[in-house]
């Protein structure tokens, strides 16, 4: 069974990243959670990046506040794709920090980049990720957007 990785820099970044889990959960997806500090455990990091594949992991979604150095750090190290969550943090300047920290990627070190603290959406670009080889992924995330389909329609019903 396919794997998402789901990181983040500290503990303070779990309440962000848990969106991310909560609907790879939805749609039956394994996921491995941990703590994975660029900074603080750098030997982590390596390991962590270089070697999440040989585990069954196929996408990472890495969050990071202030410099959010996580993601393009992974990015590089990984074969596999990476998508990086800016998180409003304490030390973070309004987020933009993180954000632009992991939308400027250098060239030839992508890192698809939702928008701050979007764990949710990153949890379905990887979901979205999977399903173009795992029709079973693919049919849970088309009733997925069928579901939100449905949620604007019953709003406008709403207005009449």
């Amino acid at each position: 069974m396919s794997k998402i990785g789901v990181i983040m820099g500290s503990k303070s970044d779990l309440p962000v990243m848990q969106d991310a889990v909560e609907i790879l959960k939805g749609f039956d997806i394994e996921v491995e959670v941990d703590i994975v500090s660029a900074h603080r455990t750098p030997e982590k990091l390596f390991d962590y990046s270089k070697n999440a594949h040989e585990r069954g992991i196929k996408v990472i979604i890495a969050g990071a506040g202030g410099a959010a150095h996580l993601p393009g750090m992974v990015a590089s190290l990984s074969p596999l794709p990476v998508i990086g969550v800016p998180v409003k943090s304490s030390n973070s300047i309004d987020g933009w920090d993180s954000v632009l920290s992991i939308l400027q990627m250098p060239g030839g070190v992508p890192v698809a980049t939702v928008a701050l603290n979007s764990a949710k959406n990153a949890g379905i670009l990887a979901a979205q990720i999977l399903g173009t080889s795992d029709k079973c992924v693919l049919d849970k995330v088309l009733v997925y957007k069928e579901g939100l389909k449905a949620k604007v329609i019953e709003s406008a019903k709403d207005l009449e």
